[in-house]
């Protein structure tokens, strides 16, 4: 069972578990971890992804917003089609695209999950940390439990 939110984030249970999820494998492996768990207890998984304009400076740019949210979804459905292939299909997923910061938008939506499920690395610039700069964020100051996964999956 898959659920199509865009732009606006859906309402989360208590009983969701939120995943991060940016197409790197690091977010992958946290979304099969999530899918998972999910079928072990229950929960509907939350699968979030999350876009910005690119910092830009100097004479303003006229951007579409439709075209970084269609290919922020386009990447999440993805991972969610490509991770469910792996017989998860009895997990109920609600694919969810919002604006805004990653790391902000997964620790607003952790206010009310079960869970908040990141993975170690995504794509950012720093390739050599152990830690991305989003999954520790949210392991420092989400509202809810936070598992990180590790591995590329």
């Amino acid at each position: 069972m898959m659920l199509r939110e865009n732009e606006n984030a859906a309402e989360v249970r208590d009983t969701d578990i939120v995943v991060g999820v940016d197409g790197s494998p690091s977010s992958k492996a946290a979304l099969r971890w999530a899918l998972g768990q999910a079928r072990r207890t229950g929960g509907r998984v939350q699968a979030v992804t999350s876009w910005e304009f690119p910092a830009y400076y100097g004479m303003g740019a006229v951007f579409p917003y439709e075209d970084f949210a269609a290919t922020a979804g386009k990447i999440l459905s993805e991972a969610v089609q490509e991770a469910l292939g792996a017989g998860e299909l009895d997990v109920p997923v609600l694919e969810t695209v919002v604006a805004g910061h990653p790391a902000q938008v997964l620790i607003d939506l952790s206010a009310h999950a079960a869970l908040l499920v990141v993975g170690s690395r995504g794509h950012g610039a720093f390739t050599g940390t152990l830690l991305g700069s989003v999954s520790q964020h949210c392991a420092q100051h989400a509202h809810c439990p936070v598992v990180v996964v590790r591995g590329k999956g």
